[in-house]
């Protein structure tokens, strides 16, 4: 580190030179040696020589120290100069700023404020919210009084719960907008590709024993309950929950996200998503969706305006693909990487249905050693099973594990049914898809359906793995569909990133964890400052495109 002098002529020939301190550091990505200024003194005529001098001041006395009286009297002559008072997490948040700008969401936002006229910091509290949902996620509450603390926002740090709150009303209100317009700005920059867009629906639940009977009503708008008690995919049919539905591209991208009540079942969802996702003008999109979507009349709305879909079909819900589709004769024909593939076709003219059905070979074998070792379970209870025991036979019969392969005999007796573990082997490791698109090759058909593991990946990010969509501390329709939305906001931010890093959030989380703000007290004054880029951070924050923090953040 040294002190930097430069020099500029003016145009009547005057030299005018300025003092910075720098030092000299190795460029990542380009791999020469640049000098980075630390700390700017400004002009030499104009020179704070007291500033300058408290400075060379403090590195004398450790410096006299360390000759003066070695170890202890450097530590004695340090701590008299310098006083820490905090640290705050850093990484995060600035990588999360970085990427908020970038991908225009800050903008969105304030499109509307300006639209409305509105002057609150609404932006910056749905900033510092998101930023909490990457690092630490908790309730507003939790936001407000411990995490704001925790972490260097200057300039959300004053802001008081009530503007949280009413940041996430903004949100409620305008979120299709800001998707809307977030969603084209990463596609735009990342070159996505939209043609291929995934469907599914979960469900999130409430720690409620009533679920809302009653429409709210909020700033003369009315909104229809929410959280209402339906089919739960997390097994907890008690509980009042909500419907979170989510399409993202093939790069699992967000594309738009709902919030539906809970007693809605997935079928009465597609009119509207197929709506709102022919709004956003994306051209020839092709729908991808499991199997709960599978219906009559969810296939005829698809196929409007000449949709073109691929769904999962329901094997044991639908008559002719157990006794035509499975039996159909033909060779499968590999499709890289997994999977297996043959396409059935049943019917002619407008009757004409499109079937590929599937072989995952390792999938099978899994399923065919877990049956082997279930079936040599269950043997082992039904001959420990005596007569007089009704209960514990109808343990079994109700058992999700053994009771898909019992029957009863005439006495009412379970018995190992071998006709039912037959049929069961005849599904190992199969699936079957439908389509209307005949442009489509069997592996395309196949391998786009493969792609749905990406949203559901998203949905285990959203829901377990980090973003925690619950709990939810809210009972309000518009302010749970805003906390739906904040982690969507999140789950791009996230995914931007993993993008440009080829890294999970999980390992570049615990990157950027390690890049802090120092508070501390110098000569009488308040000096915040980050602490040393490593060559691992400094390769992270290259990939993202995002310039190391100042070394000085604050001045006081």
């Amino acid at each position: 580190m040294y002190l930097r002098t430069t020099r500029r002529r003016n145009k009547d020939g005057s030299v005018v030179r300025y003092y910075a301190l720098a030092e000299n550091v190795r460029h990542p990505g380009k791999g020469y040696v640049e000098a980075r200024v630390v700390h700017n003194f400004g002009r030499a005529d104009r020179l704070d020589r007291a500033a300058l001098e408290r400075l060379v001041a403090s590195i004398r006395r450790v410096l006299e120290g360390e000759s003066g009286g070695g170890p202890a009297a450097a530590e004695a002559a340090g701590a008299a100069g310098i006083a820490l008072e905090a640290s705050f997490g850093l990484g995060v948040v600035h990588v999360a700023k970085a990427l908020w700008a970038r991908l225009g969401i800050g903008e969105a936002i304030q499109a509307e404020l300006d639209e409305k006229r509105l002057t609150a910091p609404h932006a910056t509290a749905l900033l510092a919210m998101v930023a909490q949902r990457l690092d630490r996620p908790g309730s507003k509450l939790a936001c407000h009084e411990r995490w704001l603390d925790r972490v260097w926002l200057p300039e959300a740090r004053g802001l008081g719960l009530h503007q949280l709150y009413r940041a996430l009303d903004l949100l409620a209100l305008h979120g299709d907008a800001v998707e809307r317009a977030v969603f084209w700005r990463a596609a735009d920059l990342f070159k996505l590709d939209v043609d291929l867009v995934f469907y599914d629906a979960t469900t999130a639940w409430f720690e409620t024993d009533e679920e809302d009977v009653a429409a709210h009503e909020w700033r003369g708008l009315t909104f229809e309950p929410l959280r209402r008690r339906g089919h739960s995919k997390e097994g907890r049919d008690h509980d009042p929950q909500v419907v979170i539905a989510l399409a993202v591209t093939r790069d699992g991208v967000p594309v738009r996200s709902w919030v539906f009540p809970g007693a809605t079942p997935d079928v009465t969802t597609v009119h509207k998503i197929k709506d709102d996702l022919r709004a956003m003008r994306l051209g020839r999109v092709l729908f991808v969706g499991d199997a709960g979507l599978y219906s009559k009349a969810n296939l005829d709305e698809l196929a409007k305006g000449a949709g073109r879909y691929i769904l999962a079909a329901p094997i044991g819900r639908v008559k002719e693909i157990r006794d035509e589709v499975l039996s159909h004769p033909g060779r499968y024909a590999d499709v890289t990487p997994t999977p297996r593939a043959k396409e059935v076709v049943l019917g002619e003219g407008e009757r004409r249905r499109r079937y590929v059905l599937c072989l995952n070979e390792e999938e099978a074998d899994r399923q065919r050693r877990r049956r082997a070792e279930i079936l040599e379970v269950l043997e082992a209870e039904l001959a420990s099973l005596k007569a007089d025991h009704p209960k514990a036979a109808c343990r079994l019969i109700a058992s999700r594990r053994f009771g898909p392969y019992l029957s009863r005999d005439d006495g009412g007796r379970p018995y190992l049914d071998r006709e039912k573990v037959r049929r069961a082997e005849q599904l190992d490791g199969k699936f079957v898809l439908t389509t209307n698109d005949d442009t489509l090759s069997v592996a395309d058909i196949a391998l786009g359906y493969k792609g749905m593991w990406v949203i559901e990946s998203c949905f285990r990010r959203m829901k377990t793995t980090g973003l925690a969509v619950r709990p939810m501390f809210h009972w309000m329709p518009h302010r749970i569909t805003a906390h739906v939305r904040l982690c969507v906001l999140a789950l791009m931010i996230q995914r931007t990133a993993e993008i440009a890093t080829g890294l999970s959030w999980r390992q570049l989380a615990g990157t950027l964890e390690r890049l802090k703000a120092v508070r501390y007290t110098s000569e009488g004054r308040t000096i915040v400052q980050a602490t040393t880029v490593g060559p691992e951070l400094a390769d992270v924050l290259g990939k993202l495109e995002v310039p190391a923090p100042k070394a000085i953040l604050a001045v006081g």
